[in-house]
């Protein structure tokens, strides 16, 4: 795909971008691939907080998804659509790991106890850059906060697809994503610039396209 197209496509919405290349223009999917790198890391790192294994599962998801593009009913959103596909393999990489998040509605009672236990997520980085801090205090919630803050806060997901997505109510999407607000609040409240968190930078997305593209 040449600049122009790839300019062309940038405000086509995913329907239409999908059916184009179901009809054959293969070539446009690395619109899909630059449209969602940014999500697809942030919540991949607030579930496996392993940036290598992240990129390798964002890989295995586009090819997924592009293996079951005629098999999307467009009864979702495509972006629900992929998440979810994303969330499912982190979790089976987890898994893979001996580990368990139990990321749907249960009893969350261990992993408060857990949080309260442990470090808190500003000891040791008060005197770093602004964005370390923040990343760093993300990363040291729990998995089940970290993952509703991230797609909430800074992905801008609404409650109706980040329900969806975790299969949760509308309820603990709120309760998780005000906890893990209480959770960072006392120093992070006023501070934080979502744009340079977790950042998927240019020559990565670059090459992410690049990557998928030729497996497909």
């Amino acid at each position: 795909m040449n600049r122009e197209e790839i300019i062309e496509t940038t405000d086509t919405s995913d329907i239409e971008v999908i059916n184009r290349i179901l009809e054959g223009n293969k070539n446009l999917y690395s619109t899909i691939v630059r449209r969602y790198n940014q999500r697809l890391y942030r919540i991949g790192m607030s579930i496996l907080s392993d940036d290598a294994e992240v990129e390798d599962v964002m890989q295995v998801v586009y090819i997924n998804a592009y293996e079951n593009l005629g098999k999307f009913a467009f009864k979702a959103s495509f972006s629900t659509w992929l998440t979810r596909i994303l969330i499912n393999e982190c979790l089976l990489r987890l898994k893979k790991r001996g580990k368990t998040i139990i990321m749907n509605d249960g009893n969350m009672e261990n992993e408060i106890q857990h949080w309260q236990a442990g470090e808190t997520p500003v000891t040791k980085v008060l005197n770093t850059e602004l964005k370390t801090i923040l990343a760093d205090a993300i990363s040291k919630l729990p998995e089940i906060y970290r993952t509703v803050f991230v797609m909430r806060e800074i992905e801008n997901m609404n409650v109706a697809e980040t329900q969806t997505c975790l299969d949760i109510s509308e309820v603990n999407v709120k309760v998780r994503l005000n906890r893990a607000k209480a959770m960072l609040r006392e120093l992070l409240a006023n501070y934080y610039k979502k744009e340079d968190i977790l950042h998927f930078h240019l020559t990565r997305c670059d090459r992410m396209v690049e990557q998928v593209m030729s497996k497909i």
